[in-house]
């Protein structure tokens, strides 16, 4: 091929080469402002997102000494064409540059804010929606900035304590600090009626039921808020035990005075049914799985009822070692097993023909009964030798758990059996069981697998009823002496796990009155 010489440049055509280069770096700076723009408007959103979230009914009560930044950070690809010197990238290509930006937001009017503490003086510092701190200490009342705001309270020997509150409106806030090192969090604590025998979630976890044996029946309390939202008036006595349907629209309550279980509607607050068990004294109370049989335990009479519901008759009653309490009937209704309180009896019953068996005898006071059903594990306390024992239910082998402190009384399971919580009553006074003992009382946190104390609670006067949240999320238990209940957020078990015992080392100083 010959060569030859390059054609001559066009003016013409050099000029419209520009214009075209020109148009093109138009739409392109077009092309970055749209992007610029949709950035805005995305950083805007969320912005006005996180003050909703924030001003939402559902703010949690917070259970972490993490702070929670009240800056929104949005990182958003930008999507443009970019120019070079060699010229314009081909057509269709594109480059995705990527930029953060942070966006703090301003504070909303002011609001009256109170904040208690248990210690009553601690610091705390709050701080704001536009990370302004105020500095202080309890108890502080003030007017301050609205908004997001995170409170924290720190005191020495104490762990520090964060709440989270969207401060919209006048606020009152009170908040326990718990001892350094222990591993469940306060939520909420609160006086109720006298001597709260017993407390019970109710299957959705939402209501938390409490039978009081010094005065009139039951009452119904918020378990976050400890605010009071019912009662049922049971006559002129009190009750001692309570078991829900697995649907949450019955309660059973049983009053000792009258030996009668009460069968109650939990959405009107009333009374169906009033079933006689023919015993003396009567204590606990149990649910066959189909929830067509309630066995009772009677501590006078030395038996149990068996209670037929459907039709509201008393079957037969069955007897036992002497003052049973505690029950437990197997998933297939065969076998009952009862503990003995006057010798420490751990007692199996054939319930087709009412044939016991004593498999264990202490010699002290079995206390109360609760079961994994799905390991075949039963755990039995001794309110005298200050023990948990283990039943294997397929062969009724017994061994030892763990010990107690003194005077251990109601028992629970986490929903995934792993862990088995233990209120003690402490040392009793020795002018009798009705004063103040020397020490107080506590809920000791075990491992079932290993027998290891995760955790200890040191509570008031008589740590006596203890339930778990059918949801996992919280314990509850009663100061019995001083009528008063204590609601705890509980930890995930693997952090259990790594706690190094929590509060438990220190648990034996800690007990002792001053």
């Amino acid at each position: 091929m010959d060569n030859l010489p390059p054609p001559a440049e066009d003016p013409f055509s050099l000029q419209e080469s520009r214009l075209e280069r020109r148009t093109r770096r138009k739409r392109r700076r077009r092309s970055v402002v749209i992007a610029t723009s949709v950035v805005i408007v995305i950083l805007a959103g969320a912005a006005y997102g996180t003050y909703r979230l924030l001003s939402s009914d559902n703010v949690p009560v917070g259970t972490s000494a993490q702070t929670t930044p009240m800056t929104t950070s949005l990182t958003e690809p930008v999507q443009s064409t970019l120019a070079t010197d060699e010229g314009s990238p081909p057509a269709g290509a594109a480059a995705t540059s990527t930029s953060t930006t942070s966006v703090t937001l301003a504070n909303l009017p002011h609001q009256p804010l109170s904040v208690t503490s248990d210690p009553e003086v601690v610091e705390l510092s709050i701080t704001l929606q536009d990370e302004t701190v105020i500095s202080g200490r309890t108890p502080f009342s003030q007017e301050i900035p609205g908004g997001g705001i995170t409170v924290e309270l720190r005191r020495e020997g104490y762990n520090t304590t964060v709440r989270e509150l969207a401060l919209t409106t006048a606020q009152e806030l009170r908040v326990w600090l718990d001892p350094e090192g222990q591993l469940y969090q306060t939520v909420v604590r609160f006086k109720s009626g006298l001597g709260p025998q017993r407390v019970a979630f109710a299957p959705d976890s939402k209501e938390l039921w409490v039978a009081f044996t010094q005065s009139n029946g039951l009452g119904i309390y918020d378990p976050v808020t400890g605010d009071k939202t019912g009662a049922v008036p049971l006559g002129d006595n009190g009750a001692v035990d309570m078991v829900f349907t697995n649907d949450g629209q019955t309660v059973f309550a049983a009053q000792m005075e009258t030996a009668t279980v009460y069968e109650i509607d939990r959405a009107s607050r009333t009374v169906r049914r009033r079933l006689g068990t023919g015993g003396t004294w009567t204590k606990a109370v149990f649910l066959s799985p189909d929830e067509t049989i309630l066995w009772a335990s009677n501590w006078g009479s030395n038996d149990v009822s068996e209670i037929d519901l459907t039709t509201g008759e008393l079957r037969r009653r069955i007897p036992t070692v002497e003052t049973p309490l505690g029950l437990y009937v197997t998933a297939d209704t065969k076998t009952l097993y009862v503990a003995g309180h006057e010798h420490g009896d751990i007692q199996r019953i054939d319930l087709s023909t009412g044939k016991g068996t004593v498999i264990l005898q202490t010699g002290g006071a079995m206390w109360h009964m609760v079961a994994d059903e799905s390991l075949g594990l039963l755990y039995v306390d001794d309110l005298e030798t200050n023990e948990v024992y283990v039943v294997d239910l397929l062969t009724d082998e017994v061994s030892k758990l763990a010990n107690t402190d003194q005077r251990p009384n109601s028992m629970d399971l986490s929903p995934d059996g792993k862990v088995l919580y233990v209120s003690n009553r402490g040392r009793d006074n020795t002018a009798g069981p009705s004063l103040p003992g020397p020490e107080w009382g506590t809920v000791l946190v075990f491992d079932t697998v290993t027998g290891k104390t995760l955790d200890a609670i040191v509570g008031g006067n008589q740590c006596t009823g203890l339930d778990v949240s059918p949801d996992g999320s919280l314990l509850a238990f009663s100061d019995f002496l001083d009528n008063r209940i204590r609601v705890y957020a509980i930890p995930a078990y693997e952090e259990l796990v790594v706690g190094d015992g929590g509060r438990s080392a220190q648990r034996s100083a800690d007990i002792a009155k001053d």
